[in-house]
């Protein structure tokens, strides 16, 4: 499911996460957790993959799409917790 949001509100999400929630979501997913930073707007693409996050410029840090929310739909779960 493809979801569209702002940079910025991905970023506030990204940063809402509590201590060690970047690790414990790689574990998860199986990924590298520079991965897991790709998906919330970071470029280390030496160390993490590309996640399928798409941008646009604009207003708020831009537009980005989600070609995969599942991290996303986590992330909001620990915020929650």
């Amino acid at each position: 499911m493809t979801k569209k949001i702002t940079f910025n509100e991905l970023r506030k999400i990204k940063d809402s996460l509590p201590d060690g929630a970047m690790k414990k979501l790689a574990d998860e997913f199986g990924v590298e957790v520079e991965t897991v930073r790709n998906y919330f707007g970071g470029a280390n693409y030496e160390n993490g993959k590309s996640v399928g996050i798409h941008t646009e410029p604009g207003p708020d840090g831009g537009i980005v799409l989600l070609d995969d929310t599942s991290i996303l739909d986590r992330a909001q779960e620990l915020i929650a917790q």
